[in-house]
């Protein structure tokens, strides 16, 4: 005969019951071990390594032992085990990182270009979408024989040329001519213009049309005609300049001219789509 304390066997009961819940609840995951899809393989997920360091320093250094003595008897005070922080390494600067660009990217440079950047700017808009490549030896040595090529022609002629054909183009130049004393535009007229916007453009770089402007001409008063700008002797962009009529009397003063985009009538025939249209054709340009 065998005597059991009651309590023991409550507690037993107790650890059963909370056996048979746990068993329940891990009963759907143990299929998901074996199961033949990888997104439901407990077994197969893969833990990310964090790279987090820190440099600590003993507060109360520990003594040598002294020669002869096994290091192992020698135990460790609690005062051993203080330490305090050196230097925390995820928030030291990271250094720049240089690449390699492998196609023109606006605003940074042509393919073949050495350039140095952070590190995660570096990563996220050229390592990633393929833009770039780490500077290594082998890549070094990659793209400088590609720039040794005779047929190799870089897109721009600067990483920032396309930015600033974009802007040039969505321009209206207002150039202010007079309205009391006869004039003929001429490139420093356009250039004190591009100068009064914000742009700073060599006289020489400057194009006017083929047909002369002459005035002052009532007619041409808020109406554009384009100029082409050289940008480093090379690209070549079309740019929006109005007339606009100016006077020293104040009788005689128009109303200030608006730069904004709005639709204005064309001074000569412009091309488009390959169709010429003038919006005035028995416009005089020349008095």
């Amino acid at each position: 005969m065998s005597f059991v304390r009651e309590d023991f066997v409550g507690s037993l009961g107790t650890f059963c019951g909370r056996t048979n819940m746990w068993r329940n609840v891990f009963s759907p995951v143990i299929p998901m071990r074996f199961s033949s899809n990888p997104l439901l393989r407990l077994l197969e997920l893969k833990v990310q390594q964090v790279r987090t360091t820190f440099v600590l320093k003993r507060r109360c250094p520990v003594g040598l032992v002294k020669k002869g003595r096994d290091p192992s008897n020698k135990k460790m005070r609690a005062r051993h085990y203080v330490y305090d922080l050196v230097e925390d390494t995820n928030v030291r600067k990271k250094k720049d990182l240089e690449v390699i660009l492998t196609d023109f990217v606006a605003g940074v440079g042509n393919r073949g270009d050495r350039i140095t950047m952070k590190q995660n700017d570096a990563y996220h808009k050229l390592l990633l979408p393929g833009l770039a490549v780490y500077a290594s030896a082998e890549n070094i040595e990659k793209f400088s024989l590609l720039k040794d090529e005779v047929d190799y022609k870089p897109k721009f002629s600067s990483p920032f040329v396309e930015k600033t054909m974009k802007n040039l183009q969505h321009m209206n130049v207002i150039v202010l001519m007079n309205k009391d004393v006869p004039w003929t535009l001429e490139p420093w007229h356009v250039r004190i213009s591009f100068r009064k916007a914000g742009v700073h453009i060599p006289e020489d770089a400057i194009s006017l049309p083929e047909e002369p402007i002459c005035g002052p001409n009532m007619e041409m008063e808020n109406k554009f005609f384009e100029v082409t700008v050289t940008i480093n002797n090379t690209e070549k962009v079309p740019v929006k300049c109005v007339i606009h009529h100016w006077s020293t009397h104040v009788s005689n003063k128009l109303p200030p001219a608006d730069e904004g985009d709005q639709p204005r009538l064309a001074l000569f025939p412009v091309t488009v789509s390959g169709t010429v249209s003038n919006a005035n054709p028995g416009l005089s340009t020349a008095s």
